[in-house]
């Protein structure tokens, strides 16, 4: 396993939010592709909040798994 800095914009990166996020406010990800990873968030605390990191391989592996 490797780790590197960060040196990706997260900001300026087009966020989508989860289709099961409803309108409420309730628990809500949003999730956008960069170059290289995957990154997800928890969009109530969009602007400061802390971002995940995931290889574009892992994250393809996650989602086959949750679809599965």
């Amino acid at each position: 396993m490797s780790v590197e800095q960060e040196t990706e914009n997260v900001e300026a990166l087009r966020w989508f939010k989860s289709s099961y996020s409803g309108s409420g406010g309730g628990d809500c990800v949003e999730v956008a592709a960069g170059h290289g990873a995957v990154y997800v968030r928890d969009s109530k605390a969009a602007g400061g909040g802390r971002v995940l990191q995931v290889g574009r391989s892992e994250w393809a592996a996650f989602v086959s798994l949750a679809q599965g």
